[in-house]
């Protein structure tokens, strides 16, 4: 039996006999975080367990993932309780991608509980008493249906939606699926699942507004062919009164557009997030470059073809960082 086996057992066992769990995803989550956290929710709720999901930030969960939380499990921070005997932290490799919920961790320790982290990040740093961790996992979300399968516990549509949600955006509308990841798809779609709704509600659901904010954007994207050890480098800055106009999602979604030009290996956006002087960096890879060494030198984290960190300073002097993080990144 492999370590990953046995973790996922040990895991099982943890969440067989849980009563009362509050599952957690990193700030800001996404379809990965909040899908893999609400199904593996709903599955210790219909074993009788009370359960609970939150995040950090911001206070409301976006829009386009709303529709994932059929059971409103979700609750803000402020309504959570003192501590918890068990902890779930999801597709969160660090303490610092939990914000102001990271406290938790220690408290729930220090009570005598267990905390699980369930993630797909090489970055990971085992914060947890237990964990289920395996950075060659497409998504979060491939490693909660293995911890529903240890628990012998069955497939609903809203469980396979919100996993399904989790699979089909980490792994960019299945543009980075191996063969096990289009049996797990196959066994969602078959428990209800349906593709081009969920597609539709969470990747391409935009208001008219996203179009002249792109337009804003993209107008000032720059090409450096001679950038990020000559693979090129493609990047975009969101400043703050143009992200004013749309929501987080429309501003997220600019990465997946200048990521898409040929003529660089990386591509990066800097999201304003502080009065021009504190950047939530996007970066992604075609393939060349290990993007997720290079935000983690800049004190953030992720996969190799896609990643993120924070940035202080005005978008040059971020951007002249990113340059000489991507200069020392390792190939791929």
């Amino acid at each position: 039996m492999s370590t990953l086996e046995q973790d996922i057992r040990q895991a099982a066992a943890l969440l067989a006999d849980a009563k009362d769990v509050t599952l957690l995803g990193h700030v800001r989550p996404d379809a990965d975080a909040l899908g893999s956290a609400l199904a593996l929710a709903r599955v210790l709720q219909q074993r009788g367990a009370t359960v609970r999901v939150s995040f950090g930030a911001p206070d409301e969960v976006p829009e386009t993932l709303q529709g994932l939380d059929v059971g409103g499990l979700l609750v803000r921070p402020a309504e959570l309780p003192e501590t918890e005997p068990l902890l779930v932290a999801l597709d969160t490799p660090t303490l610092g991608r939990l914000g102001q919920l990271g406290a938790r961790v220690a408290k729930v320790k220090a009570a005598g509980g267990e905390v699980l982290v369930v993630d797909h990040h090489s970055s990971n740093t085992f914060f947890g008493t237990h964990h289920v961790v395996d950075e060659t996992a497409e998504a979060t979300a491939v490693l909660v249906l293995r911890l529903i399968d240890a628990l012998g516990a069955a497939l609903d549509e809203p469980i396979a939606r919100c996993l399904y949600a989790g699979l089909v955006t980490d792994t960019s509308g299945f543009r980075r699926a191996t063969p096990s990841t289009h049996d797990m798809a196959s066994r969602l779609l078959e428990a209800g699942v349906d593709p081009d709704r969920v597609v539709r509600q969470i990747v391409d659901d935009h208001p008219f507004a996203w179009l002249p904010m792109l337009a804003t954007v993209l107008a000032g994207a720059r090409l450096e062919p001679e950038a990020a050890q000559g693979f090129g480098l493609a990047h975009a800055v969101v400043r703050a009164d143009v992200a004013a106009t749309v929501r987080a999602e429309e501003v997220e979604s600019v990465i997946d557009i200048v990521r898409s030009t040929r003529d660089a290996g990386v591509a990066v956006v800097l999201k304003d997030a502080g009065s021009g002087r504190l950047w939530q960096v996007s970066l992604r890879s075609a393939g060349k470059i290990d993007v997720s060494m290079a935000a983690r030198a800049l004190g953030g984290g992720g996969h190799r073809m896609a990643a993120g960190c924070t940035v202080e300073g005005s978008s040059d002097e971020a951007l002249d960082l990113l340059r000489k993080a991507l200069d020392e990144a390792p190939l791929i």
